[in-house]
């Protein structure tokens, strides 16, 4: 197994000169060095054929005695000494402080084919940053970052990726329902990837602690390796820099709007740099289509990460990231500047992917109102957001009076539909139908450009679920069955066509298939 190794993080950033592997505040570093720990007996259940090919890796490789060992945290590849990453973050609105690599420890980085890949494996054991945890992550949540991270990127959302899955063959304790009842589960390990994994948190650490040496030298390090366009470090640098990550952060939120993902913990530590989606915890897809839905049992309460707030979660992470910056810019006017670029920004962005979702276009002063009535209506009833906006495409301009009927399969409870809201569904399919005889494209044509916009398969919680209580038991085929529907989300599969369907009622109130905690 030969690996194209070139460690920059390590060897261009600050290192924590304590070397004993115990909780601590971390001062003036940007990474500690850690071992991961030596697993039971490892097994490793599945590997992406696409992440190996990125990293220069082949199927025969993946099977080797030398992969299992070093993507189980049981061997460290040669040349590579492995760290956990040191950042802050506000939780839930708080400053946390330091929090930090505390369950990942990043093994090295592979260039190949002009792409830089961090290696990072997940529930290897405790680092510095672990405060009071173990450091350890257990099957589900395992299951549901490895799934997540490859069905992401096929839905085409920027995100990180994932490149295998394993069992540790040790047992971890966990309070899945945040209840007093822990309970051993199995303990599993997966390698996730990204170009970097550097998060907002990581700068706005060393603004909090007035380290503002060692925040310049993390910014110019990014700059230089992620944002090289950009040229030299300078004001004006920065600001490009700064401009480029809101643009990034917009268009990442602007893709799961469009597909009904809701991240769930939108914290400052778990927003990435890049744009990417990082840290799949307490994430869902929206079954009934509901700005006021969180997946996270946390924030049930006051769901500030709710699917409709979550742009507002965006910008308000770029605020933190834009204070943690500005003793670099010293320029508050040009910060703001940018700021209210990425609302009006996103206004037109959302605009223009909810008339992409309805097969439109070209632009109609009335599509504001088609879209905020559709949206209002939606919220009557409860309606599957995959399923409604996936069979609108066979709507036909010439039958608006079928409008209901096509888009049918989408209601939770028909008989929910009282003589009013079927009276404006009538009215809105009527408005609509009017709207697309100004379009130019046929309806084959504008059939196939909703399809490649709205996927016909999404990661259901139950789905996930499903795939956890199979894996409880023994039985792993069913991670694989959803791996590769949801390597063709807009595809028809109809082959895989029992996955195109509402949530079922078994699942609806059931632990993991709607809304879920932070416990991994």
């Amino acid at each position: 197994m030969k690996l194209n190794i070139n460690d920059k993080f390590t060897k261009e950033l600050p290192a924590d000169p304590i070397l004993k592997n115990s909780r601590r505040q971390v001062e003036k570093a940007c990474f500690s060095y850690v071992t991961p720990k030596k697993t039971a007996q490892p097994e490793m259940l599945h590997v992406s054929p696409e992440m190996l090919e990125n990293i220069g890796l082949s199927k025969e490789d993946s099977k080797t005695e030398d992969f299992l060992k070093v993507f189980t945290g049981n061997a460290v590849l040669p040349n590579t000494k492995p760290y956990a990453m040191c950042y802050g973050g506000y939780q839930f609105g708080n400053w946390a402080g330091q929090l930090g690599d505390g369950r990942a420890i990043n093994l090295c980085e592979v260039e190949h084919d002009n792409k830089n890949w961090a290696l990072q494996l997940k529930g290897s054991g405790e680092t510095p940053y672990s405060r009071s945890a173990d450091g350890l992550a257990v099957l589900r949540s395992s299951i549901r970052e490895y799934l997540c991270s490859e069905a992401m990127f096929h839905l085409g959302v920027p995100t990180t990726r994932a490149l295998s899955l394993a069992l540790s063959g040790d047992q971890v304790l966990r309070d899945v329902l945040y209840n007093g009842n822990p309970e051993y589960e199995k303990g599993a390990i997966v390698c996730r990837t990204a170009e970097s994994f550097l998060r907002f948190g990581n700068y706005q650490i060393f603004a909090a602690r007035q380290d503002e040496k060692s925040l310049k030298t993390l910014v110019d390090y990014t700059i230089k390796h992620h944002f090289k366009d950009l040229g030299a470090p300078s004001k004006e640098t920065y600001l490009a820099f700064f401009r480029e990550v809101s643009k990034r952060t917009l268009d990442m939120i602007i893709h799961w709007q469009r597909v009904g993902f809701v991240h769930g913990v939108m914290n400052t530590d778990n927003m990435s740099i890049l744009g990417l989606t990082i840290d799949y915890g307490p994430y869902g897809w929206l079954e009934g289509f509901d700005f006021g839905w969180t997946p996270n049992t946390t924030d049930r309460q006051h769901k500030r990460y709710r699917f409709g707030n979550q742009p507002n979660m965006g910008l308000w992470n770029l605020l933190q990231l834009a204070n943690a910056i500005y003793p670099l810019i010293d320029d508050a006017p040009a910060l703001e500047a940018i700021l209210n670029a990425y609302q009006s920004n996103f206004d037109q962005a959302s605009f223009k992917m909810m008339r992409s979702k309805l097969g439109l276009q070209t632009e109609a002063d009335s599509d504001k109102v088609l879209i905020q009535d559709l949206e209002d209506i939606l919220h009557l009833t409860e309606t599957d957001m995959t399923i409604f906006f996936r069979n609108l495409s066979g709507f036909e301009k010439e039958k608006p009076t079928e409008g209901i009927v096509v888009v049918q399969d989408a209601f939770y409870k028909p008989e929910a539909l009282t003589v009013e809201i079927k009276d404006r569904w009538s009215q809105w399919f009527e408005n609509y139908a009017n709207r697309l005889n100004q379009e130019p494209v046929s309806y084959p044509e504008r059939k196939e450009k909703m399809n490649a916009v709205n996927p016909k398969y999404v990661l259901r919680n139950y789905m996930a679920q499903l795939a956890i209580d199979a894996a409880d038991t023994g039985d792993y085929s069913l991670i694989d069955e959803l791996f590769q529907l949801l390597k063709q989300p807009y595809a028809e599969q109809p082959e895989h066509v029992k996955w195109f369907a509402k949530r079922p009622e078994w699942a609806r109130n059931k632990v993991g298939c709607s809304m879920l905690s932070c416990s991994s």
